[in-house]
């Protein structure tokens, strides 16, 4: 038995090597730069409009579709972010972040920016694709994602319904394995040693009392948990903020050191750790890119599946909230941590060392100590609870929707069963080899997933440029809104009637 899981360990390390390596970042990277180009920088040339259009209209709800008489289904733009923002805002904006400056430096930041400013738009892109391409259930659900868009849109150019057709059952594979290992018994397994070791909980305790929670959330399906995430993300998420600004605050003198330290570090004008100067920005750069990529899932095709089951009828709207989805998470919280730690007196700001000897969520709990004390480490035990549960329960909805595409929907609470009874398994196990496995999974995901967006870029494009011409130039073009013909024509329909009711209440005022 050893020696099989040797040799497991030993190819799934030569595979992850490949799926976390450079050449796949660079993809990664490359795609979003590809996507900004084809969309004349969409990020920066109209940011006031998705701030207005995503956080900045959260109350506003003039691109939801109609009722169409049956069970409601849908759930709202806001519902859905909050739903792919608890999958994404977890132990990577600590964790993660913490493991990018003990390896990378402080330099591994500036590249995570980087990462997270292209990464907006192959967000942006994979949700314009997944609203464009989704479809409806038997029960009335949307059901959207990058097997769909991978089956329908690549699968429709010439010669491509074979690929296309594989391409997708390949990610739903990755997928559902993906959300056992890195979205549940990793996560779980994170809640179980943090609350060991803050507070003395047995770990069987926590994965029995997780067990039963998720259980009541998960298997009520996406309305529930929709519910759920959309009051827990904002306050973990104000709260988390809250405590780490105030860190900042405290060391308010050392903002300057810290925002040199990871600009020289980027570059290599200061060797990481006293090593050589090209090694150091190497490690910078591939630690930042890497995290960054873990951090907000851009590119992996992940959140897709629970923005397409959002009450929009227009596929920009919902990718300008993928764009905010990767700014909350990297660029706001990701920063504010990264902040907190360096500017604690943790990390020598000259060389990049870490001169603490905690690693991980620890480095981050030890940042907050120099402020708050002994709750600093109390906070982040629970701040890792909240944001790995969150986390559990935005992956619960992926491999649903994933495992639906593969065996249909009569078989999902099978999965969400099996799902929450490995709750137990991840909180009691030593789980080194299945968190390198479903990692290796997670980063697979991305392949066929942006093989998709690359292939599709043409078309991510042109409904770009066509959002733009009708809603900002104000011209009277034919919308592109769906790729099926049936539900491009009912969503016309709703446009035109909302178009009618606005000159009527206009006329009437």
């Amino acid at each position: 038995m050893e020696n099989f899981l040797s040799h497991v360990e030993n190819i799934n390390n030569a595979v992850n090597g490949f799926v976390w390596g450079l050449p796949m970042l660079i993809l990664l990277v490359g795609t979003g730069i590809l996507m900004t180009c084809l969309t004349r920088f969409f990020q920066i040339s109209h940011f006031k409009h998705w701030i207005k259009n995503t956080i900045g209209g959260i109350f506003k709800d003039s691109h939801v579709t109609a009722h169409t008489g049956k069970e409601d289904t849908q759930i709202s733009q806001f519902q859905s972010l909050c739903t792919a923002l608890a999958a994404t805002i977890g132990t990577g904006n600590i964790a993660g972040v913490a493991a990018a400056i003990a390896s990378g430096g402080p330099g591994a930041i500036f590249w995570m920016w980087i990462v997270a400013f292209f990464g907006m738009m192959t967000n942006f892109s994979e949700n314009v694709l997944g609203i464009y391409y989704r479809r409806r259930n038997e029960k009335n659900e949307w059901c959207g994602g990058a097997m769909y868009y991978l089956h329908d849109g690549l699968g429709a150019k010439n010669g491509c319904k074979h690929i296309g057709a594989g391409l997708a059952a390949l990610f739903s594979i990755f997928c559902v394995i993906a959300s056992f290992g890195i979205g549940n018994m990793g996560q779980i397994n994170s809640i179980a040693v943090n609350m060991n070791s803050a507070f003395g909980v047995p770990s069987i305790v926590t994965g029995i009392f997780l067990m039963f929670l998720a259980g009541l959330v998960i298997v009520g399906g996406l309305k529930r948990i929709a519910s759920v995430t959309e009051k827990l993300v904002p306050f973990m998420a104000v709260i988390y903020m809250i405590c780490a600004i105030i860190v900042c605050l405290v060391h308010i003198n050392q903002v300057g050191p810290v925002f040199t330290s990871i600009i020289k570090g980027a570059f290599g004008m200061r060797a990481v750790g006293g090593g050589i100067v090209g090694s150091g920005v190497a490690m910078a750069v591939q630690w930042g890119m890497k995290r960054g990529v873990f951090s907000n899932e851009a590119g992996l095709g992940s959140s897709v599946m629970v923005h397409s089951s959002s009450n929009v009828r227009e596929p920009v709207v919902q990718g300008m909230w993928g764009i905010f989805e990767v700014f909350a998470d990297t660029i706001v919280v990701c920063t504010i941590t990264a902040f907190a730690v360096l500017s604690s007196g943790l990390v020598d700001l000259e060389t990049g060392v870490v001169i603490s000897d905690q690693v991980s969520t620890a480095l981050v709990a030890e940042a907050f100590s120099t402020v708050f004390g002994q709750f600093g480490y109390a906070f982040i035990a629970i701040a890792i609870l909240l944001f790995a549960f969150s986390t559990t329960l935005g992956w619960s909805q992926y491999g649903s929707k994933a495992f639906e595409y593969l065996f249909g929907r009569k078989n999902i609470k099978f999965y969400q069963i099996l799902f929450v009874l490995f709750i137990v398994v991840g909180a009691t196990m030593d789980l080194t080899l299945a968190w390198d496995l479903s990692d290796t999974f997670n980063g697979m995901m991305a392949i066929p997933n942006l093989i998709g967006v690359i292939s599709l870029s043409g078309t991510v494009m042109k409904i770009t440029h066509n959002y733009v011409q009708r809603n900002l130039l104000h011209q009277d073009v034919k919308p592109m809104l769906s790729a099926l013909d049936d539900i491009q024509e009912l969503h016309e329909q709703e446009l035109l009637e909302k178009a009618l009711k606005k000159k009527s209440s206009e006329k009437t005022a």
